[in-house]
């Protein structure tokens, strides 16, 4: 079996896709490759995303925000969107799931937590469903 590809979408994908990204990662072990993007990217990861990991011991250093292309989501097996509505191409035979989660822009770091660890929640039982 291939590695399955999770893309994970948000507006500015400085924020919730980079987080849903990076703990699929840490949790994937190497089994699953996760991309994110963005429909608007922003310039900068959301410095309280990126400490809240730091927290967890995860990095994201090496991330940046990335546009949102088809061929991105055509390539991908699951493609996970949190908040891009329109802007985030529908590809038929793709698993695709919304993912409500509240967008940490602007929150303090309190709020940013429970975003991630929604976050978390969400990826591992995503890992579960694909891995097991």
């Amino acid at each position: 079996m291939s590695t399955p590809v999770i893309l994970f979408a948000c507006i500015h994908n400085s924020g919730r896709s980079v987080a849903a990204r990076v703990l699929a990662e840490h949790y994937g072990e190497g089994r699953v490759a996760a991309i994110s993007a963005g429909s608007e990217p922003g310039e900068t990861i959301n410095p309280a995303v990126a400490a809240v990991l730091a927290e967890r011991g995860l990095s994201t250093a090496s991330e940046v925000p990335k546009l949102l292309e088809y061929d991105t989501v055509v390539g991908a097996d699951v493609v996970i969107t949190m908040g891009c509505g329109e802007a985030c191409p529908v590809v038929p035979g793709k698993r695709h799931e919304d993912w409500l989660v509240e967008d940490p822009q602007g929150q303090d770091v309190d709020a940013v937590r429970e975003i991630v660890n929604d976050i978390d929640t969400r990826v591992r039982a995503l890992l579960a469903d694909l891995l097991d």
